[in-house]
């Protein structure tokens, strides 16, 4: 009896060792799926990492190329020789952007008014046509997103109001200039304003950008009168007395790059936003002020043409591109 109670158990020992190993093996198969399937995801991902960097340099290289295209060909048109480069810099007052490709034209409008002025119409009678000319032509064309009719103004207005205040009725006016513009642009009657009028109304825009882009004026220090810097404190929110000692600092700043044209607001703000009695202040006000300190405000009341490119929208298309790379990286 025992002998069969030992003789029972050790079967049902037996039996329940060669069940676990049956388990053991099951799961031993499970993982290496596993494996083979992370590993297989892995080379995946690699291989989608290496067709996501193809599409973006390929983004890239066509709208550099197509930035360098247009460039040159805006500059032979309106600066190729003695004769244009001054009828459009000095009779137009006209600038050209290599970045950007905007086509800056200074102070067109009589200060305070959003009516086109017969000298500006002049211009645009002659620059208009021959722009279109060459964002029409076929390697051009299809691959323009928007041109931009931008109204910008300085960040003074007539009566002593607060920078808010002054901001907002800039925004309107810049907005009425640039709608202005537009409207006169669209409706002229050369032919090649009207062989592309449809097209134009799919292209043209008007913006109204008041003085949030103002330029900077690096020639020779300047003085500020007390109320200017009451002026910029009540709309940054940084104390006056800070803003009385944040302007030698910019012009310092300014002084040591005078001779370079890496200048920017950008990075007179990097380096004074170093300095411990602003390293505490937000980036943003801190931007504003050295935007309102070093402001140019001839250059900035302006009326600019700027050529977006679909290829310049590359942030978005960037964008699509990670999520679609992320989704990848889910393990299904």
């Amino acid at each position: 009896m025992i002998g069969k109670l030992f003789g029972t158990g050790g079967q049902e020992t037996e039996e329940h060792w060669i069940s676990i190993s049956d388990v053991m093996a099951g799961l031993m198969v499970i993982f290496l799926f596993i494996a083979i399937s992370y590993m297989l995801n892995v080379r995946l991902k690699a291989n989608e990492i290496i067709v996501y960097k193809d599409e973006v340099e390929k983004l890239l290289d066509a709208y550099k190329n197509l930035q360098a295209a247009l460039y040159k060909e805006l500059r032979a048109e309106f600066e190729g020789d003695p004769t244009k480069k001054t009828q459009f810099r000095t009779v137009w007052r006209g600038y050209l952007d290599t970045e950007t490709l905007s086509i800056r034209f200074k102070k067109p409008f009589t200060q305070g008014d959003a009516t086109v002025p017969n000298a500006f119409k002049n211009v645009l009678r002659d620059f208009f046509p021959r722009y279109i000319a060459i964002l029409t032509k076929p390697e051009y064309r299809d691959g323009i997103a928007e041109i931009r009719i931008e109204g910008h103004t300085s960040s003074e207005w007539f009566s002593q109001i607060t920078g808010d205040e002054a901001y907002i009725n800039n925004m309107e006016l810049s907005q009425n200039r640039a709608r202005n513009v537009l409207s006169y642009v669209l409706q002229m009657a050369h032919p090649k304003v009207t062989q592309n009028r449809e097209w134009l109304k799919k292209k043209l825009t008007a913006n109204g950008l008041s003085s949030s882009q103002l330029i900077l004026n690096l020639v020779g220090p300047r003085q500020r009168s007390a109320n200017a810097y009451y002026i910029i404190a009540r709309e940054t929110g940084i104390p006056e007395w800070r803003i009385r000692h944040l302007h030698p600092q910019v012009l310092r700043e300014i002084r040591n790059w005078q001779n370079s044209k890496r200048i920017t607001r950008e990075g007179i703000v990097k380096v004074v936003g170093t300095v411990q009695m602003f390293s505490n202040l937000k980036p943003e006000a801190l931007e504003r002020a050295v935007s309102l300190l070093t402001e140019n405000k001839e250059e900035s009341r302006r009326v600019e043409f700027r050529v977006v490119t679909k290829s310049e929208k590359l942030i978005d298309e960037i964008e699509q591109l990670m999520k679609r790379f992320n989704k990848s990286e889910v393990v299904h």
